[in-house]
């Protein structure tokens, strides 16, 4: 591939190339437009346009990861990106993770495709005319490649872009509870908690989990064991990892489509990427030996970084759009 990536020799493994961007990147500052849409069980969902994108072009969403938003390290400069090659980014939040509490119990998970068909069903209604892709990063990647083998050949994406996604769930469970890895999960872990106590914090009764038993939920398969999974319809952590990952649906895959990975991923285990033969004819695997988690820094001058993500997604999409 001409534009294959090659990470910058001065951030060697896994964890050098997710934190670098996460803790040391200034990103560009990007002004937004504010949409909120109502769903039909009573709650909404926010989306956030890039102020500038104008009212025509292709149209690309953006669906976070875990807890993410605006201020996650890839979404600015992804935008940014997106903008100057002439397409409309907009930003989908998942429920809760928009700066103001979700009205439902219920909020998301890796495996709800509900929200993000919904938000593209209104997408369609509102710009009927504009190509539109998607853009799925870690957790958000998963939904994504979940939503497009569900809907398969009826997928109404032109081109979709996965990055770092789990692949299987449980194992991405299993490789947040050891080593340095384990940082991540605390951090995350309490980002959720965070959360939920400012969700309910004026009726802290009404929490389905009692917020004192939470805390002590230290790992994520705890978490999803204990509310993650009943909160959802699942029967357990078990049953949500099994029938939340995207693994199972790659084959059935339509809409050309890019998942981009690394196998020192510090976010799940390299088992768990799919191989040639498990991706449908649509799917475009491009699985580094290096890069982290939404990583993918390249650059030969220490201190000096390129942020490869936003030279590869653009050009794929500007390709198909």
């Amino acid at each position: 591939m001409a534009d294959a990536f090659h990470p910058a020799w001065w951030l060697p493994g896994g964890h050098a190339q997710t934190l670098w961007p996460a803790l040391l990147r200034r990103p560009p500052a990007v002004a937004v437009s504010r949409e909120r849409l109502e769903l039909a069980d009573g709650d909404f969902l926010d989306l956030d346009w890039a102020a500038d994108a104008g009212d025509t072009g292709p149209v690309v969403l953006l669906l976070h990861g875990l807890e993410g938003g605006l201020d996650s390290h890839y979404v600015p400069g992804l935008m940014a990106a997106l903008r100057a090659r002439g397409l409309r980014p907009v930003l989908m939040y998942h429920r809760g993770c928009s700066g103001e509490p979700n009205r439902s119990h219920r909020r998301y998970t890796g495996g709800d495709t509900g929200d993000l068909a919904a938000v593209v069903g209104h997408l369609r209604r509102a710009h009927p005319d504009a190509p539109l892709a998607a853009v799925g990063v870690s957790l958000g990647g998963n939904i994504l490649l979940k939503w497009l083998g569900e809907t398969g050949a009826g997928n109404p994406l032109a081109a979709a872009v996965a990055v770092s996604p789990p692949f299987r769930l449980n194992r991405a469970a299993d490789r947040l509870e050891r080593g340095l890895s384990r940082l991540y999960q605390r951090y995350l872990l309490t980002a959720l908690r965070r959360t939920l106590r400012a969700k309910y914090a004026d009726c802290p009764g009404a929490c389905p989990v009692p917020l004192a038993e939470l805390e002590r939920l230290t790992t994520f398969r705890a978490f999803d064991d204990r509310f993650t999974a009943p909160i959802h319809g699942y029967a357990g952590a078990a049953d949500y990892y099994a029938r939340g990952s995207c693994r199972p649906f790659l084959a059935n895959i339509a809409v050309p489509t890019a998942v981009i990975h690394a196998l020192d991923d510090p976010f799940t285990t390299a088992d768990a990427v799919p191989q040639s033969h498990e991706v449908s004819r649509a799917v475009r695997l491009e699985v580094y030996r290096r890069g982290g988690h939404v990583g993918f820094v390249s650059g030969a001058v220490p201190g000096r970084p390129r942020y490869w993500l936003e030279r590869r997604i653009p050009a794929f999409l500007a390709e198909r759009l």
